[in-house]
Formats: structure tokens, sequence, C-alpha cells
């Protein structure tokens, strides 16, 4: 076969499908199969109709405003019935529904004598061309500014409200994407799969199905829109795959094999390591108290991700040392004696922190974000590590050296390491920096005669290496940890830990796949960081084999083309 010939054959994002199968990115394990749901579509958009007579104007107006008011008082209660990431994403979606401008553009419209209807599709319009212009965290707001848009819309003119759609029984949901106001009500009792045609690893619906264990794929592409409303699906999320017309008894039996494994994954209490002995700290990503008494009560041996932003990303004025110490606090008696690795502020691009008062920029992903924002305000990371110093003692934690670890994200160069470094260590702090950053994987080993340890955050690690958005559906091919170019910057600072005898961890979303915990600990990782309830899988797999099949598991994805020949090399390593 020559080399034009042995190319037709394979697409951007890998090998051609087979047919009647749908694939995407594999999201959350487990395999299911049940009848499919669309989700209820969203309302047709208003057109302008005639004019509003000038004294029906006022009360135009007013059915607007209470539409906005039932709308946000549903999210509301949505918002008070759930926790953590669920809760932030329902409370973000009713700021929306109550912002300021954007009832004003709808005034000033109806003012004018549109009607209400089409006032909230012209002033949405306004704001999600603002918005795509601006590019980065804003672009993404899109969705939720459309979904607050399509709930008002739909309650002025008394339809049903768009989203998930009411089952009574167990559904498959398939979606081009969800919003994160319907993301954050999945039911797992009635929804025991999703599907998307968009979305990535690191999306709302990701993060979320991640948190209730439902078996997930995202970022099937247009195929997904061949599948229809009552049909019978197989799903297996941990291969990404979606398969129509399968033997009601071929899906029974695959069905109970993975319930079986999903059994094992559940009876699993750990530590980690593989069959021959060769340990990995398995540990927790957490963002407050609550999320860290969860882990605790969990198979994590500690925190190897404490998201401190998200303490704080409704505050509109710096919390004081005192203040922030308490958040600290609650963190820390979560894991009294275990580890605890403290991520200061990544404020910026995707996390806009208010009292940090960064500047709009043209692309926040690449601009003053996480460490940088100290370089023109140092006191605020002074204030953050005096915080963190002030709750050890408030948690009692006597040795605060031995288990309270404190890592910088978007650390570049070796003078930012070496600059962290020293503040930690003037505060009794074990110093370390985040490697998210291309630059950061190939100057580890300098890096590292300043530090401690160091993190490997996979999400912006790939995203940087790919120039690739991974907020991006449409690049979610490019954005996926598996690319062998992520994997050869991961074995980069492997080696470098390795020479210099410095920890290495990996706290992205990459740790959270069993599969590539495999190679990630064949690479030569020392610990994994994910969410909670991904854990258990996580060890379970590492049980399963040896570290010689870990190397080999490695040596097979680094030697590949792209994502997808990696995964496949892997797992044809352990016959799968």
């Amino acid at each position: 076969m020559s080399k034009s010939d042995s190319t037709s054959a394979v697409g951007e994002s890998g090998p051609v499908e087979d047919a009647g199968v749908v694939r995407g990115k594999p999201v959350v394990p487990g395999v299911v199969f049940a009848p499919a749901t669309w989700v209820t579509a969203r309302p047709e958009l208003p057109e302008p109709t005639a004019t509003v007579a000038e004294d029906q104007r006022d009360a135009e107006y007013e059915a607007f405003t209470e539409a906005v008011d039932t709308v946000a008082g549903r999210l509301t209660e949505r918002a008070e019935q759930v926790e953590g990431h669920a809760r932030q994403v329902l409370e973000a979606t009713v700021v929306i529904a109550r912002d300021r401008a954007w009832a004003k553009k709808v005034k000033k419209s109806v003012a004018a004598g549109q009607t209400n209807l089409y006032a909230v599709r012209q002033a949405t319009d306004f704001f999600i061309d603002m918005f795509l212009k601006a590019g980065g965290v804003m672009a993404e707001r899109v969705t939720d500014l459309a979904d607050v848009r399509d709930r008002v819309i739909a309650e002025l003119r008394g339809e049903p409200e768009p989203g998930i759609p009411q089952v009574t029984s167990p559904h498959v949901l398939l979606a081009d994407d969800l919003a994160p106001a319907d993301t954050a009500t999945l039911d797992p009792s009635l929804i025991v799969a999703v599907v998307t045609e968009k979305g990535g690893a690191t999306s709302h619906t990701a993060i979320i199905a991640r948190q209730l264990d439902i078996p997930c794929v995202v970022a099937t592409g247009r195929s997904l829109r061949n599948l229809s409303d009552g049909e019978q699906l197989l799903v297996d999320g941990g291969e990404g795959t979606v398969e129509p017309g399968v033997d009601p008894q071929d899906a029974a039996r695959r069905v109970a094999e993975a319930a079986e494994y999903a059994d094992k994954v559940r009876s699993w209490r750990g530590p980690a390591q593989t069959s021959d002995g060769q340990r990995v700290q398995l540990l927790a990503n957490v963002q407050d108290g609550a999320t860290a008494e969860q882990a605790a009560a969990s198979v994590a041996e500690g925190i190897g991700l404490f998201r401190t932003e998200l303490c704080f990303l409704s505050e509109t004025e710096e919390p004081t040392v005192e203040q922030q110490a308490e958040k600290y606090a609650a963190v820390f008696r979560a894991f009294p004696e275990g580890k605890v690795v403290v991520r200061t502020l990544d404020a910026g691009s995707d996390k806009p922190v208010p009292f940090v008062n960064a500047e709009d920029e043209e692309n926040p992903a690449l601009g003053v974000r996480g460490l940088r924002i100290a370089r023109g305000n140092s006191e605020l990371l002074v204030r953050q590590l005096d915080g963190i110093a002030a709750a050890l003692k408030l948690a009692g934690r006597t040795e605060p050296s031995a288990h309270t670890w404190v890592m910088a994200p978007m650390v570049a160069t070796v003078y930012e390491a070496k600059w962290f470094a020293g503040l930690c260590h003037e505060r009794g702090l074990t110093a370390g920096a985040m490697i998210e950053v291309p630059a950061a994987a190939l100057m580890a080993e300098k890096m590292m005669s300043y530090l401690d340890f160091v993190s490997i955050g996979t999400n912006d690690l790939t995203q940087y290496t790919m120039a690739a958005d991974r907020l991006s559906s449409s690049l979610a091919y490019l954005t996926d940890p598996w690319q062998p170019a992520v994997l050869h910057l991961v074995h980069t600072t492997c080696r470098a830990g390795s020479v210099t005898r410095t920890a290495v961890g990996v706290c992205g979303e990459a740790a959270a796949d069993p599969l590539l915990a495999c190679v990630l600990t064949g690479l030569g990782v020392n610990s994994l960081s994910a969410a909670t309830p991904a854990l258990a899988a996580v060890g379970a797999q590492l049980g399963d084999v040896d570290f010689v099949t870990c190397r080999e598991m490695a040596a097979a994805a680094l030697n590949a083309e792209g994502a997808e020949e990696a995964r496949a090399a892997a797992a044809a390593v352990i016959g799968r």
C-alpha cells in the first residue's frame, strides 16, 4: 500500500467508524442498554411582528419581567437541591437571567414597539455577538445566554420548558450539547447515560457526569443525528461507542459483564498499586470543605488538587487572610494526616475571580492568569500563602511541610518557579508548580532544582501543546490527553523527576481515565488526582496489571501517530 493509500482510510480523529456505530470521546465508563430520548426541542425563535401599541408597552415589558422571575425561581429551587459544581452552574445561570444590562436592552426594544418575544431574541443576539467576538471564557457563556433566552421565550409563550424531557423509566439522553443548567439537574436513576454531539472532556456535561457516575460519551459529531427517539441503544462510556440494533441478549450479556466489573470497582478499597506492588498515590480533586469531606469518605488517600479559586468566584472583594484561612482549614480538617496539595489562585481565562480585577484581554487563555496575576500584584499571592499557613494552625496540623504542599498554576519559566518556591519555603510550605505549559515541561529539570514537587495539569497542557481551545467542541479531537505529543511532554517531565528525585503527579482529567492511568504510571508518574467518583475505577484497573505492562502500554502509546491510535495501542497490550 502506498503512503497516499494508507492515509485514505483514516480521518482527522482516527480510524473510520464501523457502520452504524457512533463513536465519540469516552468520558465516564459504564455500559447501559436503554431507549434513546432527545432533549426537548428549543423554542422557535420569534420574528419581528407588528408594532406593539404604545399603551400596551408597559404591560409587554412587565410580562417579560414576570417570565424572568419564574425562570430564575425554577433555577434557584434546583440549585438549592444540589451541591458542588452543579450548584455553581445553576447559580451562575440565575445571575445571567437577572442580568440588568440584558433586561435594559429588552426594555429599550419594547419601548420602541417590539414584542417582548422579539426583544428577548434581539437583546440576546446582541450579547451573543459581543461574547463571540471577545472569545475565551466570554465565548463559552454563549450557551448559557441562549439557554436563558429559550427558557424565557418558552415561558412567555406558555410552552414546555426546553431541555431534559420528563421520563419515567431509564433512558439514554441524546443532545447536540447540553446547557449547563440542564446538565446540573440530571437524575441518574432516569438518565442512565448521556451522549452529546459536541462537548469535550472538560465540559460541564463531562464534569457533572463524572460526579453522578453516569456513563458519558461526548464529541460524537453529526453521526449522532442518525439515532431516533425510542431506539434501543447500547452505550459504552469506557470505549466511547453508541450502538443501535444490538441483539437484546448480547446487550444483556455485555451489560452484565460491565456490572460485574462495576461491583469489583465498588468493592475496591486500595491502596492503589500495580499487581506487583508498584505504589501510586491516589488523590482527589476538591474545591471546598464539603467536597473534601466526600473525598475523605472515599478511597482517596488525600487531596491532589484543591482549587482555591472556586471558593471565591462570587466574591467582589478580596477575602482577608483570616477569611481565607477559615475556608482552607475546612479542607485540611477532612484529611488531618493525609496529603493535601493546594493550588494558589488560578484566576483568569475560564475562571474569572471578580476581586482579581484582571483587564479584558483579546485571548485570556494566553493572558494574565494563574501565577502571572502575582507579577503585577504580588501581595495578593503573599496574603494567600499567609492564609494557607494560618489555616494549618486552625486545622491543628503540627507538621505542615510534611503533608501540605502548595503549587502555583501557569508557571512558564525557571525564574517563576524559583520565586514562588522561595515564598513557600519562607512559610514552611512544600513548594511545587503545575506543568501545564509546554515550556515548563521542557525546562522541568532546571525548575526542579528549586521545587519540591510538580503536578501535571493535562487539561491545559493538552490545550497549549495542540494549540486548540479546550472549550471548543469542534476541536475535541485535538484536545485529547491521549495525543502522543502530550504524552511525550509528560514523559519528559517524569524523566526530569527521576533525575532530580522530584515527585511528579497528574491532576488533570487524564488521571480519571483508568486505561490512561496505567500509561501515566508506566511513564513514571507517582500520584494521580481525579474527581472522587473516578478514583476506585482507576485503582482497580492498576491492580489488574503489573508495572512492566504499564511501561509497555506507555511505550505503545508514545509510538502511536494519533490519540485514537495511542488509546488502541495501549488497550491492545492488555488484550482489550
